[in-house]
């Protein structure tokens, strides 16, 4: 006999657990399986050391569900984002835009928080809502669909009866795959690094992107580590340089990133262990299928450019609240997710295409590309009403 829910959230990473506490907290039965065991510990092998952003929409959402309290006092505010171009002859600044949250509303743009962290906090979350039933060192194996119910098959050999499936398991969704749904991916032959470090320049809340060659080298603020000023880095190159960075030795390493962040805030030292991931940009055909909902990576990914990537996911998880609050008793029914689809699925696009440019763009290396950047960015960025616009897109507001 198959267990019943009203959703099975398969995949249970920052967007999963998000989406479990949002549906939870307004009365949905949920089960959330993952096959993997969460890390929740920062220096645990396979914790995972990238940061999440939550922007200003993203983080009421976490507010209504109940996870805010547990985060605000661990996360760093964004207020100042600061684009530099260091494409010169020399790793030097020459063009620097600062955008300021302050010239658009009366809070940050943002708050930066550890994905450990996050996972940790949202499973102690969890634990205190009795319809929320997280299922970890569990995967989804296979979809079966009528037009009135979905059912999940689990690795563990159960079934689980479901009148939405909603798949946040990735770009390699097992989900998506189930339900036949093609994707559109690009390649870029970059990897990222990500990892932590601290810094004798005070950060003063600001984020920093800095463009030279083989994509940004973005430093966003944490709170203090170990009494010093700490930064999360994600630092984008080309896969073979990426891997020859990541094999250095520490000092030859925190040499090399200290050079690349243009020595803006001192010497860098490392404060954890690094990490690289392939960095690609994907979007799926459609975001429905019958009685599935695809959700944050399942449907789109995007480089690590302007905090964009899970902010999308929250964006694609209000839309379906609000689809399932307004008719509950359509919950994942054709209506419903025909109407998700729709809401979605252009913003998402043009979001993908967006990102897919800049990241072009930062990955110049000849010099007289690199030098029309500069020109644009700054001729771009300096005119008011343009500036106002990207940050209001940029926070999700437009």
């Amino acid at each position: 006999m198959a267990e019943t829910c009203d959703i099975l959230i398969s995949g249970g990473g920052i967007a999963g657990l998000t989406a479990a506490a949002a549906f939870a907290s307004k009365g949905f039965s949920v089960i959330c399986a993952d096959p993997a065991p969460p890390v929740t510990e920062r220096d645990a092998e396979g914790s995972d050391l990238r940061t999440t952003a939550f922007l200003q929409p993203a983080q009421a959402l976490l507010e209504r569900c109940g996870i805010w309290a547990r985060l605000a006092d661990h996360a760093a505010p964004l207020q100042i984002m600061r684009i530099v171009d260091a494409g010169g002859a020399r790793p030097e600044p020459r063009v620097v835009k600062d955008f300021n949250a302050a010239d658009i509303s009366d809070q940050p743009f943002g708050w930066n928080l550890p994905n450990w962290l996050l996972r940790r906090e949202m499973i102690a979350r969890l634990a205190e809502v009795p319809n929320a039933d997280l299922r970890f060192g569990t995967g989804t194996t296979a979809l079966f669909t009528r037009t009135d119910e979905a059912r999940v098959s689990l690795s563990d050999g159960s079934q689980v009866t479901a009148k939405l499936v909603v798949a946040c398991d990735g770009r390699n969704s097992p989900m998506r795959e189930a339900a036949g749904i093609p994707v559109k991916t690009t390649r870029y032959g970059q990897k990222a690094l990500a990892f932590a470090v601290t810094h004798p320049v005070p950060h003063d809340n600001v984020s920093t992107e800095i463009h030279r060659s083989g994509g940004p080298f973005t430093l966003v603020p944490l709170p203090e580590y170990q009494g010093q000023s700490s930064s999360a880095i994600v630092w984008m190159e080309r896969g073979p340089r990426a891997q020859e960075l990541l094999n250095l030795e520490p000092a030859a390493f925190e040499a090399a990133m200290t050079e690349r962040s243009c020595g803006l805030f001192g010497g860098l030292k490392l404060a954890s262990r690094r990490t690289i991931w392939p960095i690609i940009s994907q979007s799926a055909e459609r975001l429905n299928g019958e009685r599935l909902a695809l959700m944050a990576e399942a449907a789109h990914v995007v480089p690590p450019i302007g905090a964009q990537g899970l902010n999308m996911s929250l964006g694609d998880l209000r839309s379906l609240l609000e689809l399932a609050e307004a008719r509950p008793e359509g919950l994942g029914d054709a209506q419903m997710l025909a109407a998700y689809h729709k809401a979605r699925h252009n913003e998402i696009l043009l979001r993908v295409k967006g990102i897919d440019l800049l990241n072009r763009t930062s990955m110049l290396a000849p010099r007289p590309l690199r030098d029309l950047r500069a020109f644009g960015l700054n001729a771009l960025y300096s005119l008011a009403p343009v500036r106002k616009t990207l940050m209001q897109m940029g926070l999700g507001v437009k």
